[in-house]
């Protein structure tokens, strides 16, 4: 059965991108607003959404092969690359 050392972290290297420099860590990392408050947060319920305006459905795309009897998701969408 192998053996597992545990260290301490600084007995690792510290954070470091792959060219080698350090990497800063900030507050809000992502990109955006800070999405923990209630007021900035997009909420959806249902067919209801804070943020949503009057888009339709999608119903465009290319339809997909080996579908067999299938009769729902015959149709594909998004980037196919």
């Amino acid at each position: 059965m192998a053996t597992i050392n545990n260290k301490p972290a600084s007995a690792y290297a510290k954070p470091h991108t792959m060219s080698g420099k350090a990497v800063n860590v900030s507050e809000n990392p992502g990109f955006g607003p800070n999405r923990s408050k209630l007021d900035t947060l997009d909420i959806s319920v249902g067919t209801y959404s804070k943020s949503a305006g009057d888009e339709t459905t999608k119903t465009d795309g290319i339809k997909i092969r080996g579908t067999g009897a299938a009769t729902k998701g015959l149709m594909a969408r998004g980037p196919m690359a």
